[in-house]
C-alpha cells in the first residue's frame, strides 16, 4: 500500500521530490485565477483606450484635412483677388490718363492707395499660408505618427492575448495537472515556460499602456493648444489686413472727394471751342442785327461820346 503510493508519487515528480501540499496547491491555483482574472480586464481597459486613440486620431485627420483644404482655398482665392486687383490698377491708370485734370489727379492717387492695399493683400496671403495653412499640413505626419503608437500597442496587446489563451486552454486541457500552471517544490520554485511568457507579454502590455496613456494626453494637449493657436492666428491676421485696408480706403476716398466738378467741367467745355472762338462770335452776333438795330446802336453810341 505505501509502496504503491510512493511509486505513484515518484512517477508524478520523476525527481523523488515531494509534491507541495494541498493547500499550497489551492493558494496558487486561485492566485493563477486571480492573475488570468486582472489580465483580462487590463485587456479591456487597454482596448478601450486604443479605440479612444483611434477614434481621436481618426477625427483629426478627417476635420483637419478637411480645415486644411478649406483654408488652402481661400488663401488661393484671396492671391486671385490681388491678382483682379491688379489689372483694376492698371486699366484706372490708363482711363485716368484720358480724362481732365482734376479727374486724372483722383483716379490716379486712387489707383495708388488700391495698388497699395494689394500688397497688404499679398502679406496677407503669405501669413496665411505659413500660419494656418502649412500647421494644418504638419498634421498630416503627426497623425501618422500616433498611428505608428497605436501599432507598437497593438501588437504588445495581442501577444499577451496569445499567450493568455495559451494558458488559460493549457489550464482547460490539463485540469488535474496544476503543476503545469502552478509552482511546485523542485528545492526551488519554478515558473512554467507558459505563465512566465504570459508575465513577459503583460509586463510589456503595461509598459505599452503607459506610453499610450501619454500619448493620448498629449495627442489632445497638442491639438487644443495648436487648434487656439492656429485660429489665433487666422484672426490676427485678417485683423491686420483690415486695418489697413480701413486705413487704405479712407484715402483713397478723401482723394476722391477732392476731385473739383466745376473746374474740370470749364476745362472740358473750354476743351470744346477753339481760343478765338468769343471773338468770331461777338462778329457774328453783330452781322446779324437788322439796320434798325444797327442805327440804335450807332446812336447810342454818338449819344454815349456827347456824354462825355
Amino acid at each position: 500500500m505505501h509502496r504503491g503510493r510512493e511509486k505513484s508519487t515518484a512517477a508524478l515528480l520523476g525527481d523523488g521530490k515531494s509534491a507541495t501540499l494541498p493547500t499550497t496547491d489551492k493558494a496558487a491555483t486561485s492566485a493563477a485565477a486571480v492573475s488570468l482574472f486582472q489580465t483580462t480586464a487590463s485587456l479591456e481597459n487597454w482596448d478601450a483606450q486604443t479605440r479612444q486613440l483611434q477614434d481621436a486620431v481618426t477625427n483629426v485627420e478627417k476635420h483637419f484635412g478637411e480645415l486644411c483644404q478649406i483654408f488652402a482655398a481661400y488663401v488661393r482665392k484671396t492671391a486671385r483677388l490681388r491678382d483682379k486687383a491688379d489689372l483694376l490698377v492698371n486699366e484706372i491708370n490708363v482711363y485716368a490718363s484720358t480724362e481732365t485734370p482734376k479727374l486724372k489727379q483722383g483716379l490716379k492717387t486712387f489707383a495708388d492707395e488700391f495698388s497699395k492695399l494689394q500688397d497688404y493683400r499679398q502679406a496677407e496671403v503669405e501669413r496665411l499660408e505659413a500660419k494656418v495653412v502649412e500647421p494644418l499640413k504638419a498634421y498630416g505626419t503627426i497623425v501618422k505618427m500616433k498611428r505608428d503608437d497605436l501599432k507598437a500597442t497593438l501588437t504588445a496587446r495581442n501577444r499577451e492575448a496569445k499567450q493568455l489563451t495559451q494558458l488559460e486552454r493549457t489550464r482547460q486541457r490539463n485540469p488535474s495537472d496544476r503543476h503545469v500552471i502552478v509552482s511546485f517544490e523542485f528545492g526551488s520554485l519554478k515558473k512554467y515556460f507558459a505563465e512566465t511568457e504570459l508575465q513577459r507579454a503583460t509586463m510589456d502590455a503595461a509598459r505599452t499602456t503607459r506610453h499610450l496613456e501619454e500619448t493620448i494626453d498629449s495627442f489632445e494637449k497638442q491639438k487644443i493648444k495648436d487648434i487656439k493657436t492656429i485660429f489665433s492666428e487666422f484672426i490676427t491676421i485678417e485683423m491686420l489686413f483690415h486695418g489697413k485696408a480701413l486705413e487704405v480706403y479712407t484715402a483713397a476716398y478723401q482723394n476722391i472727394q477732392k476731385i473739383d466738378e466745376e473746374e474740370d467741367l470749364e476745362v472740358f467745355r473750354n476743351s470744346l471751342y477753339p481760343p478765338d472762338y468769343s471773338s468770331r462770335l461777338d462778329i457774328v452776333r453783330a452781322n446779324s442785327k437788322s439796320p434798325l438795330q444797327r442805327s440804335l446802336s450807332a446812336k447810342c453810341v454818338s449819344g454815349t461820346g456827347q456824354v462825355s
